[in-house]
């Protein structure tokens, strides 16, 4: 570890070298150019080796001085962006935040928080797109972005993750009461089933199969909704089996206007992120959101969204 009095050292040292002469450097440090000069001695005593060449008219680096010097500057450099961090944790949310949402988790989800924070920090303007498909972030000028699915490998971006998106394959109870629930994947093509429309095409309902293996189905959707909600509304009316997001059916299930079916196939959960550019470090507004996000809890789950 290093003492405060080889601190005072490094700094005379690095700020000798930068100022050119040692009384350049007492006046920037507000000493006397003896105390910097013996501060450099002592530091050169310490470490056993001549950093500085000097000379009636300018100092020189020693070989060992350069790589030294190079060194102290970077260290210097880090200890400046660490104090600059912290200050931009504790300065207030201010400025633009510019962020890219899915259309109904950003709608259901983030947006109540980003009212809250809007209406707690009033220097504080939000710019909030909703898309399905992933952000040009240069493009778009966007400060950070929720993702849900598996990210690509990108050196560019950095991702923590906030939640799982568990899907829940379900009906109303007026749907099962007239006939049976399914017990396993071969039942789904006796049943009235309820599709997402995406791109033209149904989705198909993801899921485990008894090895334990991830597997689709393309399910024959009766009734084809380019709208999660509006699937999430038709299957409450009991006019079939959807495959839907658990936090947007929260509510219904927990109300028992929906039912959860085929328990023992349940797919694996997607991923959700909250994604931003990589820098070294992030202003206020975007680390409050980023801390916001981890804390929070989506629907349906107990516990914050990060360890979901």
């Amino acid at each position: 570890m290093i003492s405060v009095e080889g601190f005072t050292g490094i700094r005379a040292f690095v700020q000798a070298v930068e100022a050119g002469s040692f009384s350049a450097a007492a006046r920037q440090l507000g000493q006397s150019p003896s105390s910097v000069g013996k501060a450099i001695a002592r530091l050169e005593q310490r470490l056993e080796v001549r950093l500085l060449q000097r000379t009636t008219r300018r100092l020189a680096l020693t070989d060992e001085g350069a790589a030294y010097h190079e060194s102290c500057v970077r260290a210097l450099q880090e200890l400046e962006r660490a104090q600059s961090g912290l200050v931009d944790r504790r300065a207030l949310p201010s400025g633009c935040l510019r962020i890219a949402l899915p259309v109904l988790l950003g709608r259901q989800w983030v947006v109540p928080l980003l009212l809250g924070w809007a209406r707690d920090y009033p220097a504080l303007d939000i710019e909030a797109v909703f898309s399905s498909h992933p952000v040009d972030f240069a493009e778009g000028g966007f400060d950070l972005a929720v993702r849900i699915g598996t990210l690509e490998d990108s050196a560019s971006l950095v991702a923590r993750r906030i939640g799982n998106q568990r899907l829940v394959t379900c009906a109303a109870p007026a749907y099962l009461n007239t006939c049976a629930p399914p017990r396993s994947l071969a039942d789904l093509p006796a049943h009235t089933c309820l599709g997402v429309l995406r791109d033209g095409r149904v989705e198909a309902w993801r899921f485990v199969d008894t090895a334990g293996q991830a597997c689709t189905v393309n399910v024959k959707a009766r009734l084809r909704l380019a709208d999660r909600e509006a699937v999430a509304a038709a299957a409450s009316a009991g006019l079939g089996l959807a495959q839907l997001p658990q936090w947007l059916i929260a509510e219904a299930l927990a109300r028992g206007e929906l039912v959860a079916v085929l328990p023992d196939h349940e797919p694996a959960s997607l991923p959700i992120h909250v994604v931003w550019p990589a820098s070294r470090t992030l202003p206020a507004r975007v680390r409050m959101v980023v801390d916001g996000l981890l804390a929070a809890t989506l629907p349906g789950h107990g516990h914050s969204a990060d360890g979901a």
